[in-house]
């Protein structure tokens, strides 16, 4: 069982004028089994959202609560929150030169465990979820994300999520440079990780292609820092039709 609950989260950022607040009081829970999509134009906090639930240090929090299963997150420090079971896919992965994909995979699966995994049952697990997701066996020699594609290294992000197996998944625009088979490839993977019992998803994406993989439970629009409407997967047809004209005319009133 997991449970990821957000109160009134409000943050703010340093930028060269002071201060700047991103978001303005975002309430939202993720119950085990739930996919939760959060939409959006540029701009609009979806990413610092993520952020700031996984502890980017450049991030204040300045007011409202985060807990997942009663425990506070905000507490934790960052490899806390992991071992607590957050995972968070990054929009932009970087590169890690000189650290092997396989050595960086059973670091962070030792990390989150207590325990290093096994190594003749750790290797088996490690190809079997790069074949699920059009890996090369060889790709684990390979520096983390160093020449890495944009599918590759997108392809990479749901290989951690299989092994690490987290309570929640926060994916920041996994479908970004995605080409239409990697997005499929990709999205299994993720249908693959919430079919499993006592698990969670939020799912950041400016556009519906990948909802067209991964059916959310809820969708929900984010506009300057809130929640302006939510609503079942019906809510990202509209946005699709309509855009967020009517969504960011109403913030600036």
């Amino acid at each position: 069982m997991s449970k990821l609950e957000i109160k009134d989260l409000q943050v703010t950022v340093d930028t060269e004028d002071g201060p700047k607040q991103i978001l303005k009081g975002v309430t939202l829970t993720i119950n085990d089994g739930e996919t939760h999509a959060i939409m959006g134009p540029n701009g609009s906090g979806k990413s610092t959202l993520a952020y700031s639930i996984a502890g980017h240090p450049k991030y204040t929090i300045t007011g409202g609560t985060v807990t997942l299963d009663g425990e506070d997150v905000l507490a934790m420090t960052v490899d806390e929150r992991a071992r607590a079971g957050l995972f968070l896919a990054m929009q932009y992965p970087v590169e890690v030169p000189g650290v092997s994909v396989s050595n960086f995979l059973r670091t962070a699966k030792t990390a989150i465990d207590g325990e290093a995994p096994k190594l003749r049952t750790w290797v088996k697990d490690v190809n079997a979820a790069l074949e699920q997701l059009n890996l090369d066996p060889s790709f684990g020699t390979r520096n983390v994300n160093e020449g890495f594609s944009g599918g590759e290294k997108k392809r990479h992000e749901i290989a951690q999520l299989e092994l690490l197996d987290p309570k929640v998944a926060i994916l920041d625009e996994t479908d970004s440079g995605l080409d239409i088979d990697a997005l499929r490839v990709v999205s299994d993977g993720v249908n693959r990780f919430r079919g499993q019992e006592g698990k969670g998803v939020l799912l950041i994406t400016h556009y519906t292609r990948i909802l067209r993989y991964i059916t959310p439970d809820f969708v929900h629009v984010f506009v300057d820092g809130r929640i302006a409407e939510q609503g079942g997967p019906e809510l990202a047809d509209r946005l699709e039709a309509e855009g967020y004209d009517k969504y960011t005319k109403a913030a600036s009133v």
